[in-house]
């Protein structure tokens, strides 16, 4: 009897630019609407924590400031999770003989855990660079703000990974497995979990739960507590969802139970917890 499976096999390029022949694709579209969403929360969240200190003023310093911090978090969150792609999933031989890889982003290669490190340190240099004009927004204040945010925008990137074919999930005989007709990694299309899109539904969960909860001003006015919560959430659920996915780290496969994925996301969860259970209230600015 012949499975009944959902087969995906879109181009993963819109169109390439003239001239330069330059892809344009769909994983790149949804990683720009995935930060152009995060922006706009971002601001509805700043607002709500500035409104009470700076009253009418409020939208337009939460506009000022994520105007200025988008650049900042965009360059980390590219450089960081190139570096964590190259130095996580690739062997060194790999890029050593190819340095100039690092630039092909329409290659593919961006790993999350590399993100999360290269936001936190985008976001610990702006808040040095705004700390005289605003001096009660800290680098974690504003990771806080960042985490609903985050986990939207990581929800559309999900979804680019799924265009993209790549990320793929073990093999499954569930009536919603996908088989993907050109996966990225070149392996066998055969029915799989669509681990990418369960990713996906998971971060827009977790967005609703920050995004609700920093309604609430023991949240908003704890230090800490949302981007613990965040940390805590985000990779526990990567965590679990390892289980269902095909490694893709050469540098660990065939010595350890747990993918590269799970090992990473460790300490994220570790030190969550103590963000969260550490968190403190403190004064508006």
């Amino acid at each position: 009897m012949t499975l009944s499976v959902i087969r995906w096999d879109p181009n993963p390029e819109i169109f390439r630019l003239p001239l330069v022949d330059f892809p344009i694709l769909w994983y790149g579209i949804f990683f720009a609407f995935g930060f152009w969403l995060a922006y706009h929360a971002f601001i509805r969240i700043l607002t709500r924590y500035l409104a009470s200190s700076r009253g009418a003023q409020a939208p337009e310093r939460a506009r000022e400031i994520a105007d200025r911090l988008t650049l900042y978090v965009v360059i980390g969150t590219v450089l960081g999770a190139r570096l964590g792609h190259f130095l996580f999933y690739e062997s060194p031989s790999d890029y050593l003989s190819d340095p100039l890889e690092f630039f092909r982003l329409h290659h593919g290669g961006l790993a999350s855990h590399g993100a999360a490190l290269g936001i936190i340190a985008a976001v610990f240099l702006f808040s040095r660079r705004i700390r005289k004009r605003f001096p009660g927004l800290d680098w974690m204040r504003l990771l806080d703000f960042l985490s609903a945010p985050a986990a939207l925008a990581g929800a559309s990137i999900r979804i680019g990974n799924f265009f993209n074919q790549e990320i793929l999930g073990t093999p499954t005989n569930l009536p919603w497995a996908i088989v993907f007709g050109h996966p990225i990694d070149r392996s066998l299309p055969i029915p799989r979990h669509p681990a990418q899109l369960y990713e996906a539904l998971g971060y827009l969960a977790l967005f609703l739960l920050l995004w609700n909860l920093s309604r609430r001003t023991d949240f908003l006015s704890a230090k800490g507590k949302l981007v613990g919560l965040f940390l805590m959430l985000a990779f526990g659920f990567r965590f679990l969802i390892e289980f269902i996915k095909t490694e893709q780290s050469q540098l660990i496969t065939g010595w350890s139970a747990l993918t590269m994925g799970q090992w990473l996301s460790v300490p994220a969860i570790l030190l969550g917890f103590f963000l969260y259970f550490h968190s403190r209230p403190k004064k508006n600015i």
